[in-house]
């Protein structure tokens, strides 16, 4: 009987398992296609004369919150007048 039990235990873990693994790769494929439409815009602006390099440091500073962007800007302003690039 142990080993009826233990088969079935072993059923829903792995019923379970294949459920968690097919969750994560639609996700996988759903990143994929972000990831796409990321590229797309990106060509997009780039076409309309956009500096894409910019557009993503914009997009790094939008996310980061606005005392350590000024904190990090002053100190690079610091290091900029010690080595005479102001």
């Amino acid at each position: 009987m142990t080993d009826t039990n233990t088969d079935a235990s072993y059923r829903v873990t792995a019923g379970e398992l294949r459920q968690f693994i097919e969750r994560f790769e639609r996700l996988d494929a759903e990143k994929k296609d972000i990831a796409e439409q990321q590229k797309e815009v990106m060509a997009e602006a780039k076409a309309r004369g956009y500096d894409t390099k910019v557009i993503r440091k914009v997009i790094a500073l939008r996310k980061r919150d606005a005392d350590d962007i000024a904190e990090e800007e002053a100190v690079l302003e610091m290091y900029k007048e010690a080595l005479g690039m102001t």
